[in-house]
């Protein structure tokens, strides 16, 4: 099967071949590749709230336990049809390509295997494995170009009843791009913005955008990766309370978190510490803050960095749904991160 053209992979996901027991999906936009992973997984067939029919792996797990992924792709479900074994985090983990290359020989019935990873070199390692296989098949995620923002920026107005004049959409194109996942996040902020009104104009997006707010947020951001309960509260106060914009408090931890996720993997497979992969990010972290990312980056692994993601996800579906909720939930939530970081000792590397 091999590989999709960048292009061809959202008509694909519309319509998934049948069949296809190996699903790689990778790319330099992990926000992008994390929501069509979740698009495959929703049209699977299989229920993903049942722990007996997914299961969720950390390839940096299966690095550590040589056919792990093959035993349990083996396994007979007691309880289930058919499963998914959904691994994240995917890089150059010699072993989980060893364990793809022999499941792609053997597939097992009534099991599909979707693996999301970051930008993978052409030729090399699991993407080479995936993309020689006859029965795997490889969809590359890139950075969004215009159209593809334009289009985020329509389905997300589209959902919330809202219209956006030609001037707007060009000053909040500026801001998107790079991740999927804060494309979305930075349109969906908007919109809760823009709650009751018909149209976004151009200077609602100003409005979003001042300098003010974006102090506050910066703020609030890093209190909650030092654990600084009462920094939190005061920043969190200052924007949410005094702007009615607990959105974007959400939206920036959620970017700098994606980047930490990001630095992490490579400490991860590279077998780096904080300082030398706060010193390669790019772009470049800010001299200021960089003590305060290396603690962030001691104290969280992938995983821990995931689980605060998915829940911050949550988060954002719930001010979404009952914006009423907004200010007194995202604050709940965020305290629970900061208290999780002041709780936390930094790891060593």
């Amino acid at each position: 099967m091999g590989q999709l053209k960048a292009h061809e992979v959202d008509g694909w996901l519309a319509r998934p071949q049948a069949g296809v027991p190996i699903l790689l999906i990778y790319g330099p936009d992990r926000g992008l590749v994390s929501e069509r992973a979740r698009r495959f997984a929703e049209k699977s067939g299989v229920p993903l709230d049942d722990p007996f029919s997914v299961v969720r792996l950390d390839a940096s797990e299966l690095d550590k336990d040589a056919s792990r992924l093959v035993d349990e792709a083996n396994t007979l479900p007691m309880f289930a049809g058919k499963r998914l074994l959904w691994v994240r985090n995917a890089a150059g983990q010699k072993a989980l390509a060893d364990d793809v290359k022999a499941l792609c020989a053997a597939p097992p019935p009534d099991t599909t295997i979707l693996i999301e990873a970051g930008d993978l070199k052409k030729g090399v390692g699991l993407r080479s494995v995936v993309e020689a296989a006859g029965q795997a098949i490889a969809l590359p995620c890139y950075s969004d170009d215009a159209r593809s923002v334009d289009t985020v920026i329509d389905d997300e107005l589209r959902n919330a009843g809202l219209s956006i004049d030609p001037e707007a959409r060009a000053l909040l194109r500026r801001n998107l791009g790079g991740d999927r996942m804060a494309t979305r996040a930075e349109v969906a902020k908007l919109a809760l913005y823009a709650l009751g009104q018909d149209s976004i104009s151009s200077d609602d997006i100003r409005a979003l955008t001042g300098d003010v707010s974006s102090i506050s947020v910066d703020e609030a951001v890093d209190a909650i990766l030092e654990g600084n309960l009462a920094a939190f509260d005061t920043a969190y106060s200052r924007q949410a309370l005094g702007t009615s914009q607990a959105y974007a408090v959400l939206s920036a931890l959620q970017r700098q978190l994606l980047s930490l996720q990001s630095m992490r993997a490579v400490m991860e497979r590279e077998g780096g510490n904080p300082a030398s992969a706060v010193a390669a990010a790019r772009p470049p972290v800010f001299f200021g803050r960089r003590k305060l990312v290396e603690q962030a980056l001691g104290r969280w692994t992938s995983r821990t960095l995931a689980r605060i993601l998915e829940r911050l996800h949550e988060t954002v579906l719930l001010t979404r749904r009952r914006p009423e909720l907004a200010v007194a939930a995202t604050h709940r939530m965020l305290m629970d991160i900061a208290r999780d970081a002041a709780r936390s000792p930094q790891k060593r590397q």
